[in-house]
């Protein structure tokens, strides 16, 4: 009773000590003020002399957090530079928080407090304190801030449904969960939209407090109810453009699609040695083919990529959209590609039985692996055939004897190239190389565009080989240009934040696994290891992804400073400039050092202009990501609406306060909240990652199976809500047991 009553007063007395302090904030920054001294400053705000210690102790505070200064003659005053600048990420539900470089902590701003800001505006706010409150007591820490100005709009261009409310005016109800006010649109900005068009609205005015923002449509997507209208709308929330503007379309009708006579000239012949494009059934952009011959106890491995440069001249309309875009985009439905079609599946796909323009990467590589020389060169290819990776894999695997009959020209090489593979692998795990081998989501729609099937894809021999030949070749490729001292774009990943991998290395110690953490330095052979002992058991794809979430994501830079993950000191893109802008760049840099043209004015263009290609680059990939993510989530929640009320056994994949996340085989994932679980109360502990029942001791595990039913799926916000199955749920103990 006694530490209760000490608890309560210790909460009442820091609140009275916030409320004091904002009080002389709240002074300090009325315009009428003037510096004063502790002892004028005490008698204006006419403080008891009781009372003075405690308010020299608010000055001291306030001192220490930086919210207020003192001058050398002991007056106090608001610092010069009170405000601070970061991005506001709005919750949805009318507050939010702003992030600021270099500061741990989010700044928390109330709803009324946010002004115009809307998601992913830079803003300036004014950092202020307020008493705790709530489960915010917890983090001992309580910084609230206002927005004072929205310094850059993330964008002014929202997509929603149009809801016609009245004869003279509608509103958009923005798709995005995390804007919370509709955009008002008066009749004549309407573009004769009707109730339950999917719109995009450019915003004219971001309103205030009391008013909601003001726009005019400028495109009308379709219905809602429309095939396809539902993936359109996600592409164009992300500023995903699916249609060329007209001007590069016609300089793409321009190029030609077959080579011509000048086409061949300074380039090496290499139409007669066997190669293959090994690529997925659907894929039509094929940008690499490789080839493999034997010197002696050597194999010289050929990575041969379109040569896109010579179509895509630098400064052109079509290489300016492709810096715009940045990379190609894949949603379950379709591709939203880098160049136009004319390019990605014409002339710069290496299609079978055709003459093509290569950039080709020959490598020399021993039998333990190690690649001892190489060699770059402009060249004409032919390719034997277009493989795929079911076919590749049945040969390479399994010996097939009517795939090697079928191509029997290439079948001995494939083979041999498997035996390569295998070196390179053996090699880049020696060395620490983290390999998360996480089944990707593949989908089958309908005609409608409506899932009818979700199931992992599991990668093969064929696809490793592939990637093996294709990290051998990037490696290569960063590493000549780095000692060659020329600018450059590299592919890099910096060490994980060690704080994570701590985390990490507790929630795994409750799987019986551990990681070697040196001060605060990890080596990535310490995350191969364990990847290595989770594989085939139940906990594998649970642990992987957990893993990968302590890492940091990998971004293009002018500065070779490694790779983490595949532990590289050199490594960039070489092997996509179909698909990918930093590749194309990396083309054009290759193929002026092997002309001679690498000379002191080319080196100085590149450095001018490679700082922001990988700015831009970074940025756009990390857009196309979310777009497919955004995707897989709305289509999985539709195909769940299909079995609301069925039993499915998943894996417990997350737990937080409010519920676990259940993770089904077919990569579906979903909440029990914690209000669906019966019998009794349930806490989250933090330090072992379980939620535990009060009464009961009932735990639940990450990594735990466990039955569940669809209960509801929200379209909207591209959930799915599990219960746990009634029998289950009955059963405390027994089901719940680890499966290890």
């Amino acid at each position: 009773m006694g530490v209760s009553f000490l608890s309560l007063f210790a909460e009442v007395f820091m609140e009275e000590i916030t409320t004091r302090k904002n009080k002389i904030l709240e002074l300090m920054k009325e315009p009428s003020y003037v510096p004063m001294k502790e002892k004028e400053l005490a008698i204006l705000m006419q403080v008891n002399p009781e009372d003075r210690p405690v308010f020299k102790a608010c000055l001291d505070e306030l001192l220490k957090g930086g919210l207020i200064s003192v001058s050398k003659r002991g007056k106090y005053m608001l610092p010069e530079a009170k405000t601070l600048t970061g991005v506001f990420s709005s919750s949805g539900h009318g507050y939010g928080f702003v992030h600021v470089d270099g500061i741990e902590d989010d700044f928390f701003i109330s709803e009324k407090n946010t002004g115009t800001a809307l998601h992913g505006d830079t803003v300036r706010i004014d950092p202020y304190e307020v008493p705790f409150r709530g489960k915010r007591r917890n983090a001992g820490k309580s910084r609230e801030a206002v927005v004072v100005e929205v310094t850059e709009r993330e964008t002014d261009l929202i997509v929603g449904t149009y809801d016609a409310a009245k004869n003279h005016y509608g509103f958009v109800i923005p798709d995005s969960t995390r804007i919370d006010r509709d955009i008002f649109v008066p009749l004549e900005y309407s573009m004769n939209a009707v109730d339950g068009h999917k719109v995009v609205v450019r915003i004219t005015d971001f309103g205030d407090r009391y008013r909601n923002p003001e726009g005019r449509i400028i495109e009308i997507l379709g219905h809602s109810d429309d095939p396809g209208i539902d993936i359109l709308s996600i592409l164009k929330a992300y500023g995903v453009e699916p249609e060329f503007p007209d001007k590069v379309l016609n300089q793409a009708q321009k190029v030609p699609q077959e080579l011509r006579a000048t086409d061949y000239r300074g380039r090496e012949d290499i139409r007669s040695l066997d190669m293959v494009t090994i690529d997925g059934p659907d894929s039509k952009d094929l940008d690499d083919a490789v080839s493999l011959t034997i010197d002696g106890d050597d194999y010289i491995l050929g990575v041969h990529i379109a040569d896109v440069t010579h179509y895509v001249k630098e400064g052109s309309a079509i290489d300016r959209e492709a810096l715009e875009r940045g990379t190609s985009c894949y949603p379950v439905d379709r591709v939203v590609p880098m160049l136009p079609q004319q390019l990605c599946n014409g002339i710069c796909s290496l299609n079978e039985n055709v003459d093509r323009l290569a950039v080709s990467c020959f490598m020399t590589i021993d039998k333990k692996g190690v690649i001892k020389d190489n060699r770059f060169a402009l060249t004409v290819i032919n390719t034997n055939h277009r493989m795929i990776y079911g076919d590749v894999d049945k040969i390479i695997t399994d010996h097939n004897e009517s795939l090697m009959e079928k191509f029997a020209d290439v079948s001995d090489m494939l083979i041999r190239m498997h035996e390569l593979a295998l070196l390179l692998r053996h090699r880049r795990k020696s060395r620490g190389s983290i390999d998360f081998d996480l089944p990707e989501t593949e989908m089958e729609l309908d005609d409608n565009g409506h899932p009818i099937a979700i199931y992992p894809h599991e990668r093969n021999n064929a696809t490793k080989l592939i990637e093996d030949f294709m990290l051998a070749a990037n490696e290569t490729v960063a590493e000549h240009f780095f000692w060659a001292q020329a600018p450059f774009v590299y592919r890099i990943h910096e060490k994980p934040d060690m704080d994570k991998i701590r985390k990490l290395a507790t929630f795994i110690r409750n799987f019986g696994y551990g990681i070697k953490i040196k001060g605060d330095e990890l080596h990535p052979k310490e995350l191969q290891k364990l990847l290595s002992g989770i594989e085939d058991t139940p906990e594998e794809a649970l642990i992987s992804r957990l893993t990968l979430r302590s890492m940091q994501q990998a971004k293009y830079s002018t500065d070779c400073s490694g790779h983490f993950g595949l532990a590289l000191k050199y490594y960039c893109h070489f092997t996509s400039p179909i698909r990918r802008y930093p590749d194309l760049q990396i083309h054009r840099i290759i193929k002026d050092s092997l002309r001679g043209k690498l000379d002191e004015d080319r080196m100085e263009h590149y450095r001018n202009i490679l700082g922001e290609v990988c700015r831009r680059s970074s940025s756009r990939e990390r857009i196309a990501v979310d777009v497919e993510r955004e995707v897989d989530k709305l289509k999985k929640a539709e195909y769940m609406q299909d079995h609301i009320g069925e039993v499915f056994e998943g894996v417990i994949s997350g737990i937080t306060n409010w519920g676990i996340y259940v993770e089904l085989p077919n990569t579906v994932e979903g909440l029990v909240h914690i209000s669906k679980i019966e019998g009794d109360y349930y806490t989250y502990n933090e330090e072992t990652y379980e939620l535990v029942g009060r009464g009961t001791g009932r735990r639940f595990c990450l990594g735990t199976r466990i039955r569940v039913v669809c209960n509801m799926v929200d379209i909207g916000t591209r959930t799915v809500d599990f219960i746990l199955d009634p029998i289950e749920d009955r059963v405390a103990g027994a089901a719940f047991e680890r499966v290890r």
